[in-house]
């Protein structure tokens, strides 16, 4: 045999022999080292460490408090700082002029307020909650006459002002917990100014409901038609209502004495307790509006508000009570009678027929609504009637006769269904006569409505062809997201 295939077989023999002896020596050198469940015990060096298995965390089903995250270490869990926390600031009381930034959530304690002279500017993306509380506890952002709020939301990062128990972070537009039936749980945003107003007895001025009258930020109207809070864009308002009294609770959005110089567009109202958007008086002009799944009015409008609401959309249902779509008085007093308001372009929808009525066009109403669409009511448009409590019969100054002169009017709109133009509207009488008994309303008074609506272009459709924009709130709003605009 050549010497170089001995050599190779006694390399192989060799080899051959390490390999068994290995194989009977394989007891684990760590099989006396225990590990949390889901970790191996391995030999690193002279060293035994428990290894994750990648089967099962020590970590998993752990919770930790706010601003920590479960970690693991040394094959056990560990709550510790996130360093991706968003820090909490807390505010309450006057804020002095200040800037609040997305990487933050601010915490509404009480009542905060931007006092006249200070300016709130927010930055898009920011999340505002505000806290729990009934009563004078009721917490919500006021921006008081004199005061500005820059809320300066987009519609990649719109500013969300919402509870303190709707676990949504920053860089995010839905509530990973809240539904539309989750409401009443702050207060709201209210915004005052010194634009006129129509208040009883006379008044100029008026302390805005919801705050008590001895709290004087409260107070709203004056002469400055162009008066300025500031800017609101892209914000949406969510899960607010709070009570603070017997049927008195606070709107999501409040408009009081604000003037046209304050710039509003692009704002959504979702699941309130209260009134979706109001109006007392002035002449702000806003557009592309949103209010969903309320339980009292979409679009309420008091004390002649006389500014321009383009481009509105209201989503009610039975399963939220929702109430009147629209709500519209006219002056309540002797002073600003003569401004009017506008709707114009408005998609009204009663979900499953369930929501109270379509609008009720209230105490002297003075205005025009415009390519409106009523879409799914079962319950029509009421236009109060009043009279002389002398026949119950002789019309006297309101809504009917408004619409008879020409100050009120419903124009190029369409109620979609079924119905007849007869059936569209109810004139209903006031409570005027003896013992509050309503005044009596003819039949031919009924028609003068039925044919005013049809020479002003206004129509019974099988489909919807009429109404809002929806591509405005696409993607950025609550209402878009949750498929309530298909």
């Amino acid at each position: 045999m050549k010497l170089t295939n001995v050599l190779f077989l006694t390399t192989l023999v060799l080899a051959s022999l390490m390999f068994s002896c290995s194989d009977d020596d394989d007891a684990n050198p760590c099989a006396a080292t225990l590990c949390p469940i889901g970790f191996t015990a391995v030999a690193v060096g002279s060293v035994c460490e428990c290894v994750d298995d990648g089967m099962t965390s020590p970590c998993e089903g752990v919770t930790c408090g706010v601003g920590t995250i479960p970690v693991v270490v040394g094959g056990n869990c560990e709550c510790q700082t996130d360093p991706n926390a968003i820090s909490t600031v807390a505010v309450t009381g006057f804020t002095g002029t200040t800037t609040w930034t997305k990487d933050n959530v601010y915490v509404l304690n009480g009542k905060v307020v931007v006092g006249e002279g200070e300016v709130l500017t927010i930055e898009a993306g920011t999340i505002i909650k505000g806290s729990e509380g009934t009563g004078s506890l009721a917490s919500a952002l006021i921006v008081a006459r004199g005061g500005q709020i820059q809320a300066l939301g987009t519609a990649s990062e719109p500013i969300i002002f919402t509870s303190v128990l709707d676990n949504i972070t920053p860089g995010n537009i839905m509530s990973p917990n809240l539904t539309e039936f989750d409401n009443a749980l702050w207060g709201g945003l209210i915004v005052l100014g010194n634009a006129p107003i129509s208040a009883g007895s006379g008044d100029t001025e008026s302390q805005i409901e919801g705050i008590p009258a001895d709290d004087l930020f409260g107070r709203f109207g004056g002469t400055d038609v162009a008066d300025n809070s500031g800017t609101i864009q892209y914000v949406s308002v969510r899960h607010g209502g709070a009570l603070i009294g017997d049927d008195n609770e606070i709107n999501g959005i409040t408009f009081g004495g604000v003037g046209n110089g304050t710039t509003v567009d692009n704002i959504e109202v979702v699941a309130n307790l209260d009134d979706g958007v109001e109006w007392f008086g002035g002449t702000v002009n806003c557009t592309n509006v949103i209010v969903a799944m309320g339980e009292d009015d979409g679009i309420d409008i008091d004390q002649n508000y006389a500014g321009t609401i383009s481009n509105a959309v209201v989503i009610q249902s039975g399963a939220t009570s929702g109430d009147n779509a629209l709500e519209i008085d006219g002056p309540e007093g002797s002073t600003f009678t003569d401004g009017l308001f506008t709707i114009v372009g408005v998609t009204l929808i009663d979900e499953d027929g369930g929501a109270d009525t379509a609008a009720d066009l209230k105490s002297n109403m003075q205005g025009t609504i415009t390519n409106a669409s009523w879409r799914g009511y079962a319950d029509n448009v009421k236009i109060r009637f009043s009279c002389e409590a002398s026949d119950c019969s002789t019309p006297r100054a309101d809504t009917y006769l408004n619409f008879i002169n020409g100050t009120a009017q419903i124009l190029d709109s369409e109620w979609v269904g079924n119905a007849s133009l007869e059936d569209w509207t109810t004139v209903y009488g006031d409570e005027d006569c003896a013992n509050d008994e309503p005044c009596m309303v003819s039949q031919a008074e009924q028609q003068a409505i039925t044919t005013m609506l049809s020479a002003g272009g206004s129509l019974i459709s099988s489909e919807a062809s009429r109404g809002a924009d929806f591509a405005p709130f696409a993607d950025w709003t609550w209402s878009s997201l949750n498929g309530k605009l298909n």
